[in-house]
């Protein structure tokens, strides 16, 4: 299929760069937990519950977290993302895939910039991407907020409507389509969504990448 028209590629990190499959999110919803049941003194299933309303409301726990206790931000993003990276590694068939890509790489998520420096590090590919928006980009204002969208989108000067952004949570995809972007759902539920701004699914991101060809579709 044609990217012809795609100058700007946006990636989401976290089971999008990397398979869903490798456990690394589990573990960091594990540490996230059990932050919140230090704060509240919950036990896990009700931390559990408080967070997953949090993440519901706001697109991360974050959020939720700053408005109803008094936490150090720096603490929070760097104790739950305090987990081994030893279920990824690089990958030539993904480097190449990426590389690739005409035009400018900028990795957009809402975990921390330490974060996805270590995940990008490990996979080895940091190098091709122009920048990193992360939540602190954000001013700690998550995916699928439209002020993210935009803040990212100007600081990166970007032009929506020749732009793709590839997510493995649908409802993120949300705002990136009605700006104008091509969305790609990347992971093992894609192919069941049925949403109207989700433009194309693929369970893995590597193989999607290696199908596009790049000719002006005009």
């Amino acid at each position: 299929m044609s990217f012809g028209h795609v100058d700007t590629w946006l990636f989401d990190l976290d089971d999008t760069l990397y398979p869903e499959e490798s456990g690394i999110m589990d573990l960091i919803r594990e540490r996230i937990t059990g932050f919140v049941m230090r704060i509240t003194g919950l036990d896990a299933e009700e931390a559990r519950i408080v967070q997953r309303g949090w993440f519901e409301a706001h697109g991360a726990s974050l959020p939720g977290l700053l408005r109803e206790h008094d936490v150090s931000v720096e603490e929070f993003l760097i104790d739950i993302h305090d987990v081994p990276l030893d279920s990824i590694a690089p990958d030539a068939r993904l480097r190449a895939a990426l590389a690739r890509l005409p035009g400018r790489r900028f990795v957009f998520t809402n975990g921390s910039s330490g974060h996805a420096e270590r995940v990008l590090e490990k996979l080895e590919i940091a190098d091709l991407f122009g920048d990193v928006f992360h939540i602190e980009s954000g001013d700690l204002i998550p995916k699928p907020d439209p002020r993210t969208f935009e803040a990212m989108i100007a600081r990166f000067g970007i032009d929506p409507t020749r732009a793709a952004f590839f997510e493995d949570t649908a409802r993120n995809l949300k705002p990136a389509a009605d700006m104008g972007m091509t969305t790609v759902l990347i992971g093992p539920h894609a192919l069941a969504s049925q949403a109207a701004f989700v433009h194309h699914s693929a369970e893995h991101l590597t193989p999607f990448l290696e199908s596009l060809t790049f000719e002006d579709a005009a």
